[in-house]
């Protein structure tokens, strides 16, 4: 089999024009190079220096191994370059899929602050709510899932980022318009306004209704935050959502924001990331900015407490 060693020793020879020279160039004796082509003319079974010669040439064969040289060792080169940056920690893939369609408003800026400093490292982003992000990252397909609902598992490491409150958005001139808190009880009359993804992905079900055995009159999806909001706005039912969502809707005088219950819901997002590189550099980088950056953009957020 043609090796790495065999494409360079034959490039070698071709660019130092004798054996003696490219056998100096590879840190080699003659004799040593010599018995490397022969070894590999009988591999190949076709002779590779036209001996008769002074200096000996190359032959057809082994030009059309240095063609294949041109074409092979420039990309080990430069694959070698990115392994070392990668172990040095300086570059990598960071393919992010987020688990909650709000995360956009810190995200966004985090990613954007990272890629000035990791400009090397590959960036994307993607929205988890149509597939199982977790096995995808266990696959390899992602890098980073930030959720806030862990699945334990020894594969992945969950890194909190931060704490924050659910909470119940309503109009203010609703039934529902001038209560410090409501009980599950009182959302088995209302419409509930959530985002589209599976009622087991829902925190407003798995940590408030369902422990109670309520189901709300009815559920309904929107996509996006702000429609959310307007449908609460005109009264056609309440939503469940993380604290940090409304706090540019907070002076509108037709909002009303309930907690889940006396002493409120409170729910943890975390960075899931495999557990061989979690202690990665650009990594590390990556969950310190978004830490910095969620702290410095979200409002009632507070820090996590590692599990």
């Amino acid at each position: 089999m043609i090796e790495i060693k065999h494409m360079e020793t034959l490039t070698a020879i071709r660019d130092a024009g004798s054996l003696q020279e490219a056998a100096e160039r590879l840190h080699l004796t003659q004799s040593a190079l010599s018995h490397q082509l022969r070894d590999l003319e009988v591999r190949l079974k076709v002779p590779l220096l036209n001996r008769k010669t002074r200096p000996a040439r190359l032959t057809t064969a082994a030009l059309r191994i240095i063609a294949l040289a041109e074409e092979v060792l420039p990309r080990v080169a430069a694959a070698e370059r990115e392994l070392a940056k990668l172990a040095a920690g300086q570059t990598g893939r960071l393919h992010v899929a987020i688990d909650c369609h709000s995360c956009f408003q810190w995200l966004m800026p985090a990613l954007d602050a990272f890629r000035q400093n990791w400009p090397d490292v590959a960036l994307d982003l993607s929205a988890a709510f149509s597939f199982a992000p977790l096995p995808a990252l266990v696959r390899g397909d992602l890098d980073v899932v930030i959720t806030s609902d862990p699945q334990p598992t020894d594969t992945i490491h969950y890194v909190p980022l931060f704490s924050y409150e659910l909470v119940l958005a309503v109009a203010r001139n609703g039934p529902l318009g001038e209560r410090r808190y409501v009980d599950p009880s009182d959302l088995a009359d209302q419409v509930l306004i959530a985002y589209p993804v599976e009622r087991r992905r829902l925190d407003v079900f798995t940590v408030f209704l369902d422990p109670a055995g309520i189901e709300p009159a009815a559920l309904r999806t929107a996509e996006l935050t702000p429609m959310i909001v307007q449908l609460v706005a005109s009264r056609r039912g309440v939503a469940a959502l993380p604290n940090w969502t409304l706090t540019e809707y907070e002076d509108q005088s037709w909002l009303h924001i309930c907690r889940l219950g006396e002493r409120g819901v409170w729910r943890t997002l975390y960075a899931a990331v495999r557990s061989e590189d979690a202690q990665a550099d650009y990594i590390q980088a990556f969950l310190s900015q978004a830490r910095e950056t969620s702290f410095g953009t979200l409002n009632g957020i507070k820090v996590a407490q590692a599990d």
